[in-house]
């Protein structure tokens, strides 16, 4: 278990920025989604979005706000997000779709999770931006996309 105590700072702050965007290229970004009945509390335990299991203690004058920097460490950061990871689930038509919609994946970074015969893509921007990378796959009905988002 992590113990994290207090807040650092925002992602946004210019300071953390470049340490960030370095961690981002290394696969080091943890996101610790807190639901909206935690999102009041000064004290909660709670997992990553990578299993990273966390105590968290704020002060007494610390608010936690969508963006905060909870941990900073040579190889990686913990970041505070407000509710619940959005998923986008797509599911190939046959195998060789799937060989496709991996490889993309992959390629691109994604994080993803597997559920019976579907991709669960674990969203960190606009549904469109990824959309975007496989209109190709989705054109031809090699990927259906499932309501999750």
């Amino acid at each position: 278990m992590l113990r994290i105590h207090g807040i650092i700072g925002q992602e946004t702050d210019p300071a953390y920025r470049g340490r960030l965007h370095s961690l981002e290229h290394h696969d080091g970004i943890e996101l610790l989604f807190v639901p909206p009945e935690d999102a009041g509390r000064k004290r909660f335990r709670l997992a990553t979005d990578r299993g990273t299991d966390c105590a968290v203690s704020l002060d007494r004058d610390e608010e936690l706000v969508d963006g905060a920097l909870l941990y900073l460490g040579p190889d990686r950061a913990i970041i505070a997000r407000f509710g619940a990871q959005a998923i986008w689930r797509l599911r190939p038509a046959t195998a060789a779709a799937a060989l496709k919609l991996g490889w993309n994946a992959g390629n691109l970074h994604w994080r993803v999770r597997f559920e019976d015969d579907c991709l669960l893509v674990l969203l960190d921007g606009p549904l469109a931006d990824y959309r975007a990378r496989i209109q190709p796959l989705m054109a031809e009905g090699e990927v259906a996309e499932l309501a999750d988002v």
